[in-house]
């Protein structure tokens, strides 16, 4: 069964959701310590500034065992002493309501800001992370993996990033509401990364000065050539924020890069001018005591949910459409698992009716047809595999359709392997675009599509 636990900026405040996260640097020792446990068989780890997910398969029999699993590796993840620390603000979510989450995620329908596109990228670092640890591979992975084809076509056939924001550009949207057209005023930008980015393209618009800080000053200029702005190194942060109105804060630093200690000498030098901080890391860069400083304002990624809220009515209209498409890719990604429940019956009963065909012709061409050519007896090979293909059709079809519909698949399974005597045959499942099988002569093709998960 696919189960999910984690949190996100629903369920979890900012000071929980910074503890959980884990950079590209950290991710493999996490998901090692995931993989480690033997009630996960696939495991991914998907954290983000506002999100931390464990995504993983698990055996059905062993659902409540691997959540606790997951419950204790996040708390040590998170340095807690104890899971119950960290329990009020989990969530887990477990079969056809894990796939819906792991694919509205995909799809950018749980996010802070509706339709926003990097969601998508991070879960495709995150996919690929797991690939690359051996984590991620077989049902789990294709679960995934749909998900980036579900965003896609929730992406273009809705409107759902119409006006597409960030939280990035959210954050220049309030720098805005603050202080009207930012034309006379200079922006400093901590970080060169993704946020960072995002934050350049809305800033280089319209403000008067967009200067960039970042502890790689190569990474610094290459950003601010692209982006009209200027680069400044790491090293003269503190007399930046002299110059600057409002500081846009997304570094990737795990402890704050802005102390209040820093600030207090800022203003003192700024004679009391008003400096706005826009921290839209996690975990945080912006020491929380440094709001406290008379004239300085700090807004952090749960602060800008109510300006998000501003920017979404235009696309909550396409909501119910993405749901939509939401939901009938859930219903065919179940339709396949459930058929690979009624698979290696499928296999078994083609191997064992394919092998009595074969020994009876083979004993016929040992026999009174050992006169015939190769050819010939290659001819009467393909003719017993069509007509094997042609016999098996309606039988395998029938079974997977019941499988795709939940019925009673799992009966006529069992019946089939009484009928046909399989109890003692052992077939793996063999998912046809895993397989690679391809259709004898004459067998229809309609078996294989039968198995295939719609691309």
């Amino acid at each position: 069964m696919i189960i999910v636990v984690g949190l996100s900026h629903r369920t979890a405040p900012v000071e929980v959701r910074e503890r959980l996260t884990a950079g590209s640097e950290a991710l493999p020792a996490v998901l090692a310590r995931l993989a480690a446990r033997s009630e996960l068989s696939e495991v991914m780890f998907l954290s983000t500034c506002n999100r931390a997910d464990v995504v993983a398969l698990a055996p059905d029999t062993r659902v409540e065992q691997a959540v606790r699993a997951i419950r204790e590796e996040l708390a040590r993840h998170g340095g807690l002493a104890q899971e119950a620390e960290l329990a009020p603000f989990l969530y887990d979510k477990r079969g056809d309501e894990a796939v819906t989450h792991v694919f509205r995620v995909a799809a950018s329908l749980d996010s802070m800001v509706l339709g926003e596109p990097q969601i998508l990228g991070q879960v495709k670092d995150a996919y690929d992370a797991a690939v690359a640890a051996g984590t991620l591979k077989g049902m789990l992975g294709r679960c995934v993996s749909r998900a980036f084809a579900v965003a896609k076509r929730v992406r273009t056939e809705t409107a759902i990033g119409t006006g597409s924001v960030s939280i990035a550009s959210v954050a220049v949207d309030l720098a805005r509401h603050i202080f009207g057209e930012l034309d006379d005023h200079a922006v400093l930008l901590l970080g060169a990364g993704e946020m960072a980015e995002a934050a350049a393209r809305s800033l280089s618009k319209g403000a008067r000065a967009v200067r960039i800080c970042n502890r790689s000053f190569e990474r610094a200029a290459a950003l601010a050539s692209a982006m009209r702005a200027s680069a400044v190194p790491w090293a003269e942060l503190e007399r930046e924020m002299v110059q600057a109105d409002v500081v846009v804060a997304s570094t990737a630093s795990r402890d704050p890069v802005v102390t209040r200690d820093m600030v207090k000498r800022a203003m003192k030098a700024r004679k009391g001018r008003t400096l706005f901080f826009v921290d839209i890391a996690v975990p945080r860069n912006v020491e929380p005591a440094v709001h406290g400083i008379d004239n300085v304002y700090v807004y952090n990624v749960d602060d800008l949910e109510q300006q998000v809220a501003r920017g979404l009515e235009a696309r909550r209209g396409e909501l119910a459409a993405a749901e939509k498409i939401v939901a009938d890719e859930v219903s065919l990604f179940l339709a396949w698992t459930r058929g690979l429940e009624v698979q290696p019956t499928v296999v078994a009963m083609r191997a064992k009716a394919r092998a009595v065909l074969v020994g009876e012709l083979e004993r016929s061409l040992a026999g009174r047809l050992r006169h015939l050519a190769e050819t010939d007896r290659a001819a009467l090979t393909q003719m017993l595999d069509a007509a094997l293909g042609k016999l098996l059709h309606a039988p395998t079809t029938r079974l997977k359709a019941r499988a795709a519909e939940g019925d009673d698949a799992g009966e006529l399974a069992a019946a089939m392997r009484f009928l046909f005597d399989l109890q003692e045959i052992q077939a793996e499942r063999e998912p046809a675009e895993e397989s690679g099988r391809q259709p004898a002569q004459g067998e229809s093709s309609e078996d294989d599509e039968d198995e295939r998960l719609p691309n």
